[in-house]
C-alpha cells in the first residue's frame, strides 16, 4: 500500500483489511496497540494524516471535505488492486467523521462497500447537528485536549513537543468547525457504534443516532470509561471488530 497515506504495525494477514481512521490530532500510531492486539488474520493499516510524526512538514488539511477527497483517493487505489478482497473501516472521535465520509464517497464513486463500520467516540452527524471548534483558538483546543483525556499531560506542558503537535491540532478542530452536514442515502454497510459510559463528548443515546445512516445491521457497544476507553478494553474491542468481519468472512466462504 501506499506507504505515505497508509502505515502497517503488524505483518499482513490474508484476511480482510481493516483501515483506521485516526482522531484529531492523532496519528497512525494511535492503532498501534488495536493492531498489535488484533487477530493475525487481518491487515491492519492505519490511516496517516499530514501534517504529523513524519508528515510535520507537510501543511495539514482544515476541510474535513478535502481531508475525505484525499484519503479516498489513496484508498479507491488500493481497492482497484484487489476488488474481491473485503475491507472495513474503523475510526475514533473525528476519525469516526472522516471514516463516514469517505465510505459515502466511495459509494459514490461506486467502489466497493466496506464490509463493516467501526465507528467510535462519536455521535452521528445530521442537519441539527453543529460543531463549535470554528471559534477555538490555541489556548481553547488545549483545554478541550485536556478535558477529554487520552493525552500525556506532561506532554501538552512541553514547549517543543507542542510545536510540533500543535499544527496538527489546530487544523483538525479547524476542520471539524467547518464541517457541514449534506443529505445523502444512508449507506448500504452495517454499521457498529463503540462508545464510553461517560464520555464527555458524547453519551450513549446520542451515539444510536448513527443507526439512522444504514440500511444494514446495526450494532452498539458500551464500555467503561471516557473518551479515550480504548486504551482499556482493548481485547474487548479486538472481539467485537473479530465478530463482526472475521466471522461474515468465514460465512462467505
Amino acid at each position: 500500500m501506499d506507504t505515505t497515506w497508509f502505515r502497517r504495525f503488524t505483518a499482513p494477514g490474508d484476511g480482510p483489511r481493516l483501515v483506521c481512521f485516526p482522531h484529531a490530532g492523532g496519528s497512525a500510531t494511535a492503532y498501534l496497540p488495536l493492531a498489535r492486539t488484533l487477530p493475525a488474520d487481518l491487515d491492519v493499516v492505519s490511516v496517516q494524516y499530514p501534517g504529523r510524526q513524519d508528515r510535520y512538514r507537510e501543511t495539514p488539511f482544515t476541510s474535513i471535505g478535502a481531508l475525505v477527497e484525499a484519503v479516498a483517493g489513496h484508498l479507491a487505489e488500493e481497492l482497484e488492486k484487489d476488488p474481491s478482497r473485503p475491507y472495513a473501516l474503523f475510526g475514533h472521535s473525528m476519525g469516526s467523521l472522516v471514516a463516514f465520509e469517505t465510505a459515502r464517497l466511495l459509494a459514490a464513486r461506486e467502489l466497493p462497500a466496506p464490509q463493516r463500520l467501526f465507528l467510535s467516540g462519536r455521535g452521528a452527524p445530521g442537519p441539527r447537528t453543529s460543531e463549535h471548534y470554528q471559534f477555538f483558538d490555541d489556548a481553547d483546543v488545549l483545554a478541550e485536549v485536556r478535558r477529554l483525556g487520552g493525552t500525556d499531560q506532561s506532554m501538552l506542558d512541553n514547549a517543543e513537543v507542542m510545536e510540533m503537535v500543535l499544527p496538527g491540532l489546530r487544523a483538525d478542530y479547524r476542520a471539524l468547525g467547518g464541517y457541514r452536514w449534506r443529505e445523502g442515502e444512508p449507506l448500504t454497510a452495517p454499521v457498529t457504534v463503540l462508545v464510553g459510559d461517560s464520555d464527555p463528548m458524547v453519551g450513549v443515546e446520542e451515539a444510536v443516532t448513527w443507526r439512522e445512516h444504514t440500511r444494514g445491521d446495526f450494532a452498539l457497544k458500551v464500555f467503561s470509561g471516557g473518551h479515550f476507553y480504548l486504551a482499556d478494553h482493548l481485547g474487548e474491542i479486538a472481539a467485537t471488530i473479530s465478530e463482526g468481519l472475521l466471522a461474515k468472512t468465514a460465512a462467505a466462504r
